[in-house]
């Protein structure tokens, strides 16, 4: 399981929304309060891992068909260890209530996070003898 990133979270603006850092500046006690929120909702505390907690939050996002959303809390579950193939069985779940646009959605943001590099490529499969095993030719 890859490690979380040694990159610090910015706490009021984790996801790296633009449109958030401005907002803050327009009221930055109401910008201080939704951090604080976050921090219980999303943050380290608590029973749920913060990887487990983007996971259902992408699922929502997904549903709502939202996905900037989605890869910014992809990006985010990435940087706690989450795996390609955890995000893909999170939008495949997502898609039971969600339906097709969550299944869409949530492809294409976990596409775009392929195309960034933010995986590790696969390893290569061991080379093949070329020989069959006896009990394969019975």
């Amino acid at each position: 399981m890859p490690a979380k990133t040694s990159k610090q979270p910015d706490l009021n603006n984790p996801y790296g929304y633009s449109e958030m850092e401005w907002a803050a500046q327009l009221d930055p006690a109401y910008a201080a309060a939704r951090a604080e929120v976050r921090r219980l909702s999303v943050g380290e505390e608590g029973v749920l891992s913060v990887k487990v907690k983007e996971l259902v939050v992408m699922g929502v996002l997904a549903s709502r068909g939202l996905q900037y959303g989605v890869a910014a809390h992809m990006r985010r579950a990435v940087d706690y260890g989450a795996t390609r193939e955890e995000l893909f069985e999170a939008i495949k779940a997502a898609a039971v209530p969600g339906g097709g646009v969550a299944y869409s959605v949530g492809v294409r943001a976990l596409q775009a996070l392929e195309q960034d590099g933010v995986f590790a490529p696969a390893s290569p499969p061991p080379p093949s003898t070329g020989r069959r095993s006896k009990t394969a030719r019975r």
